[in-house]
């Protein structure tokens, strides 16, 4: 049986349990077995409509414990899991949650695990799963042969599939150990697309050259809804809020569309994006290494580009 860890926030299901899901669906159907998914803490949505994803039935632990995230409460939790309903491939996402139990679930299942996964097993000798290393500039093929098999999928590297069919819910009672770690206040950013979820994001560096000029890319992401994003120097001036900085050191993410625009392309900051569908590149430096990376270029001044192509996308909107 392959088991799907279903992250979920505040009650809500994240776009990469969606993926995720419909990822192990596959999977098990390559085995010619079930897929069931584990639920955390208290959860706001049907958990029966988690049946439109592949799985079959829904392991839902209720225990309120599980409501903040602790990497070891829910390491020991998503362990147990597996041992009570016998899975042999455990799929997460690789995601802030997924990166911070998967190898914890490696340890302590004495299971191989691969990270960062981009396409479906190779099960026709045996189990090999494409990844990603080298901060997304090569893939390597990982030979899984342990009896507990983990995957972390990475994000936007599985398209979501519908199918019809509900779940069975079955609550699993599983004793839940204390926390160690005490959440004591969340601050959370409201009223913006989540960078770990867009599938459209538009950027941008120093040559904004201030905060003053970040309405032009303001504009351009509110017409491609889109979100906001921007590059370590610009994060460490204070321009832009740290939770915007993408690359290396930053947020890693893999959209479907990038927007980068006075951005230079340092590989600190190729690292966190090159997973990118399609990348877009606006500079007025033709020599700019990120124009090498680009699948599309744009040799101008952003200051002339993008209200010109905001322009454009509201036309082609209709707006």
């Amino acid at each position: 049986m392959v088991l799907i860890f279903a992250d979920q926030t505040d009650g809500q299901f994240k776009k990469t349990t969606f993926e995720a899901l419909s990822y192990g669906a596959k999977v098990a159907e390559q085995l010619g077995v079930h897929a069931e998914a584990l639920v955390l803490g208290t959860v706001n949505e049907n958990l029966n409509s988690l049946g439109k994803y592949g799985v079959t039935k829904v392991h839902h632990v209720r225990n309120e414990v599980l409501n903040s995230f602790d990497a070891q409460v829910y390491t020991q939790v998503i362990s147990e899991a597996v041992k009570a309903t016998g899975a042999k491939v455990v799929v997460v996402a690789h995601n802030n949650t997924g990166r911070a139990i998967a190898g914890r679930l490696s340890a302590r299942l004495k299971a191989a695990m691969v990270p960062a996964a981009v396409s479906l097993p190779d099960t026709t000798g045996g189990f090999i799963v494409k990844k990603v290393v080298f901060s997304g500039k090569a893939f390597a093929n990982v030979s899984l042969n342990t009896d507990i098999k983990i995957i972390s999928l990475n994000m936007n590297a599985f398209k979501i599939a519908a199918v019809e069919g509900t779940a069975e819910v079955s609550v699993l009672d599983i004793p839940v150990e204390a926390a160690k770690v005490k959440v004591v206040a969340t601050n959370k950013v409201t009223g913006e697309i989540p960078l770990t979820e867009a599938t459209r994001v538009v950027s941008a560096g120093r040559g904004l050259k201030g905060p003053e000029n970040w309405g032009l890319v303001e504009n351009l992401a509110k017409a491609l809804n889109a979100a906001l994003a921007c590059s370590r120097p610009v994060a460490d001036s204070g321009w832009r809020p740290h939770h915007e900085h993408v690359g290396q050191t930053g947020i890693a993410i893999a959209p479907n569309l990038y927007v980068a625009a006075g951005i230079s392309g340092a590989i600190q900051h190729l690292a966190g994006v090159n997973r990118s569908k399609v990348i877009v590149v606006i500079n007025k430096d033709p020599e700019a290494p990120f124009f090498k990376a680009a699948d599309y270029g744009v040799v101008g001044d952003v200051f002339e580009v993008l209200p010109k192509l905001t322009d454009e996308v509201q036309k082609f909107k209709g707006v």
